[in-house]
């Protein structure tokens, strides 16, 4: 199975925007997995009907029991985290300060703690305008293990393919380097870099192509916004240059972008222009993957 993955060094690029185009120019032939769970918004362009819910867990969270606490304050002398405190005479918890380590359960005289698995976001299995799959999910506010709910879209996704018998798995990963991005890219066949010509943007296309680099994945690059700063611009396409990634694209500035996504659609659905550039590149994907499957 075939794994397309895109990806870029910082927010703001345009990653879920393009994304979503190559979904809906790819129409039934791929299932699609929105694995930025932090902050997830492709649902807002592809229309998914949330048919299938399933919580997840992940990590713990203690749990003190007033009924048997007896206020004797080891358990906040202990915490590294001061996640506990003293309210009305009784020890609670806050569970967006605790990290599950489980040392003041250990400690407690007399017992009254407890550590819960915790309930840190869903799952969902939805059908989507485009006539086929998509594994998506909300991961809750301030909640950790943002990289094992990206592995658990992943396969989800994957299973999903095997049993629709669709060849191709289309993966909108997180910006930045971090644990989700670790995670959207294992087991990827090629990756998409998002990238605009801002100091930022190149700092961060650098980096992220290290992550790339070592997991040894081919990789191309879709330059957004490409009349910004023409000076780094070149500085883009010598690095792609250098490094061998296919330059798959340099899009202009165009506000059409943010029009699409504010009446509900995708680039390639709102803007002609756009959906040709767009569709050119998504060719170029599938060749290069072609390609490099053969090899």
């Amino acid at each position: 199975m075939k794994e397309i993955v895109v990806i870029s060094g910082k927010g703001g690029t345009g990653k879920t925007s393009l994304t979503a185009s190559f979904a809906v120019l790819a129409g039934g032939e791929t299932v699609v997995a929105d694995c930025d769970v932090d902050a997830a918004d492709m649902h807002l362009l592809l229309e998914p009907d949330f048919s299938s819910r399933e919580e997840f867990f992940s990590g713990e969270v203690a749990v003190i029991d007033p009924d048997i606490c007896t206020n004797c304050g080891i358990c906040r002398q202990v915490c590294r985290f001061d996640a506990i405190s003293v309210s009305e005479r009784s020890h609670i918890v806050a569970p967006l300060s605790c990290e599950g380590c489980g040392y003041c359960a250990r400690v407690c005289p007399v017992q009254a703690i407890s550590n819960n698995s915790e309930q840190v976001g869903e799952l969902y299995v939805s059908s989507i305008k485009t006539d086929t799959k998509m594994v998506h999910a909300a991961l809750k506010i301030g909640a950790d293990n943002s990289g094992k709910l990206v592995a658990r879209v992943k396969n989800e996704a994957k299973s999903v393919a095997e049993e629709l018998g669709k060849a191709m798995v289309l993966v909108d990963g997180s910006p930045g380097i971090g644990c989700p991005v670790v995670s959207s890219l294992s087991g990827a066949s090629f990756v998409v870099l998002v990238t605009e010509p801002t100091v930022s943007g190149l700092h961060d296309l650098k980096r992220v192509y290290q992550l790339v680099k070592k997991f040894k994945i081919p990789a191309g690059c879709v330059v957004n916004k490409a009349d910004l700063n023409p000076q780094i611009l070149q500085e883009i396409e010598t690095l792609l240059q250098d490094e061998q990634i296919h330059y798959l694209a340099k899009i202009p500035y165009n506000e059409e972008f943010t029009a699409a996504m504010t009446n509900g659609k995708t680039v390639v659905e709102w803007d002609q222009n756009l959906r040709q550039t767009v569709s050119e590149t998504w060719q170029q994907v599938l060749k290069i993957l072609e390609s490099e499957t053969k090899e």
